[in-house]
């Protein structure tokens, strides 16, 4: 048996686990080692299971535990020299990551302990902000946590997936009337931002194919949105397509402090 496990997901920090017998990993890091552990271990995981660790981008809400983790567990971190190179530079992580330090090429297949991964840049105001195709012994996910637009490159890796990790971020009606300062609100509404809920749901009726399972919304901000805002706006949008929830597909909002946990 595989599970897919969202440990946290948003501002508070960003933290996935996919794993089965033969091996796991994490996507991102941005909670502590000993909260990983703990909410690992409340599903039934040991946090030893873990032999690698994948980063989307270097604000501190992904990277807060990665060093820790990375160095209890002796394991690889997987990004580009570019991102690498930014973590060094870094006050949560810092040059003692060094010796974990495994170079990723967006665009081009690697494999690692039986695990396919493919990274694409998407935009965001990060260094440089990846998203992720992982082919976890054949069932295949597609990470994009924090993005302002779905580049049109990525939708090849989403109609390919059977489960899609996706940004959900902010209700435009709330994050206008919000408490957010006119610069803030334009930063998290740019290109290099986050993905809204209208702008999340039209991505879904491009990616949404036949063989999709289960859409994941992720990052949902603890200000500007809420569950409930974000499943509709994506529920209406797939059923508009003439989708059925959940038959056809399983639609999830992740929770942002405790554990989503789904066999596969």
């Amino acid at each position: 048996m595989a599970r897919f496990l969202s440990i946290s997901s948003g501002s508070n920090g960003n933290c996935y686990y996919i794993g089965n017998e033969s091996t796991a990993l994490v996507v991102d890091a941005g909670i502590g080692f000993r909260t990983i552990k703990q909410r690992l271990a409340k599903a039934g995981v040991d946090v030893s299971s873990v032999e690698m660790i994948f980063v989307t981008h270097d604000h501190v809400d992904h990277i807060r535990g990665l060093l820790s983790l990375a160095q209890r567990l002796s394991v690889p971190v997987y990004a580009t020299a570019r991102l690498h190179d930014a973590l060094t530079r870094h006050s949560a992580v810092g040059p003692d990551l060094a010796g974990s330090r495994r170079v990723l090429r967006p665009g081009f297949p690697e494999q690692m302990r039986g695990v396919g991964c493919v990274t694409f840049e998407v935009p965001h105001d990060a260094t440089q902000t990846l998203g992720y195709f992982l082919d976890f012994f054949g069932t295949r996910f597609v990470f994009m946590t924090d993005l302002g637009r779905v580049p049109e490159y990525a939708y090849e890796y989403c109609r390919q997936a059977d489960y899609v990790i996706i940004e959900s971020n902010y209700d435009i009606d709330m994050l206008i009337r919000g408490r957010y300062t006119p610069e803030l609100k334009a930063r998290v509404m740019g290109d290099n931002g986050h993905l809204s809920n209208d702008d999340c749901a039209s991505a879904l009726k491009r990616i949404w194919h036949p063989g999709l399972k289960g859409v994941f919304l992720c990052h949902l901000s603890q200000d500007n949105n809420t569950p409930g805002l974000a499943y509709r706006t994506s529920y209406y949008a797939l059923t508009s397509i003439g989708l059925t929830i959940p038959d056809d597909l399983q639609l999830v909002c992740l929770p942002r402090s405790d554990i989503f946990s789904l066999d596969f």
